[in-house]
């Protein structure tokens, strides 16, 4: 059989025209993502809004706020008045047998009776009774330890840096009291040469620095002054073996120049003062090693004794006198000279 359409009703005319009303369709409008808060943004607002609520202190505030009330309370006296105390039961109690705030416990003979309780020391660590005192022990000793150690590295230092200046200063009058004993044994021997009829050493050098290069062996020297010759004849070596090296890069060493100079033959080892000037030097010397081992003080006061008894000169005057008992000189040492 056939079937037949429905027939539309009132309801189903009106829905369809809901639907395909566009003109009147309201468009919601999207919803944004929810954005997530940083760290210091929630910090931000907590605070905010704790402000807004009321400030709270902080742990370390609450703290001291407590240190504070617990400071006032362990000053305040414990011995208050009974009559006003009506919290404090003990106080109370002593105070039916007899106690008065003021004056000790027991016999009233009792001097050096303790009229205050004993004071109460709050201990907030979890160390043992009495570690505290111990660890300050302890830290006193350390403290006054290091205290002795660095006043006797600084007297040391101290003593240390006087002694390596007074050296110094000594070592200079060495050097001088050399040159001084030096000079007047030469002008001694040059002078007893000349009566005698022959010539003094032969001089090197220029100018105001001319010295004698002595054709003696260094041992035949006095060790008093011999550390002086030795050095100035090791000086004299070295200049004539650079001397000698230079003029080996534009001559034969058997090349003989007619124009040259004594110095010049020196140099270029043509000379027996140059053969025996290298041996002399390489030569040991216990007896100098020995004098220059001595303390710098030391050594000048033999160089000053010996001058006082072979010139009759004293180095600290800087002079010489005409006798040996030298009538006018302060003493023998620097000290009796200032």
């Amino acid at each position: 059989m056939p079937t037949e359409d429905p027939v539309p009703t009132a309801n189903d005319a009106s829905e369809e025209a809901e639907e395909d009303d566009y003109m009147n369709m309201v468009i919601a409008e999207p919803t944004q993502p929810r954005v997530k808060e940083t760290y210091t943004q929630r910090r931000l607002r907590k605070q905010r809004e704790s402000e807004a609520k009321g400030r709270v202190k902080s742990k370390a505030e609450r703290a001291e706020d407590e240190a504070a009330e617990r400071e006032a309370a362990l000053s305040r006296s414990l011995l208050e008045d009974p009559a006003t105390s009506s919290t404090n039961k003990g106080l109370a109690m002593m105070a039916k047998m007899g106690f008065k705030p003021g004056l000790a416990l027991g016999s009233k003979d009792n001097p050096g009776a303790r009229l205050e309780p004993v004071g109460i020391s709050m201990k907030e660590d979890r160390g043992g009774i009495g570690l505290d005192t111990e660890k300050k022990r302890k830290f006193r000793e350390e403290v006054e330890k290091e205290g002795k150690r660095v006043k006797a590295e600084e007297g040391d230092y101290r003593e240390r840096v006087r002694k390596e200046r007074e050296d110094a200063r000594h070592e200079g009058q060495v050097g001088a009291a050399m040159r001084v004993a030096e000079r007047m044994h030469g002008e001694k021997e040059d002078e007893e040469t000349f009566k005698a009829g022959g010539a003094p050493d032969e001089f090197v050098g220029d100018g105001a620095k001319r010295r004698a290069i002595s054709t003696k062996p260094l041992k035949q020297i006095n060790v008093l002054w011999r550390g002086l010759i030795r050095k100035r004849e090791e000086k004299e070596r070295d200049r004539r073996m650079r001397y000698d090296l230079h003029q080996s890069l534009s001559r034969q060493p058997t090349y003989d120049d007619p124009d040259e100079d004594k110095e010049d033959r020196r140099a270029l080892g043509k000379d027996v003062i140059q053969h025996t000037l290298v041996e002399d030097l390489e030569e040991e010397d216990p007896e100098l090693d020995a004098f220059n081992a001595l303390d710098p003080g030391e050594r000048l006061h033999k160089l000053v004794l010996h001058l006082r008894e072979q010139f009759n000169y004293c180095f600290w005057c800087k002079c010489a006198y005409p006798d040996e008992e030298m009538e006018g000189c302060p003493g023998l040492t620097e000290e009796d000279h200032d």
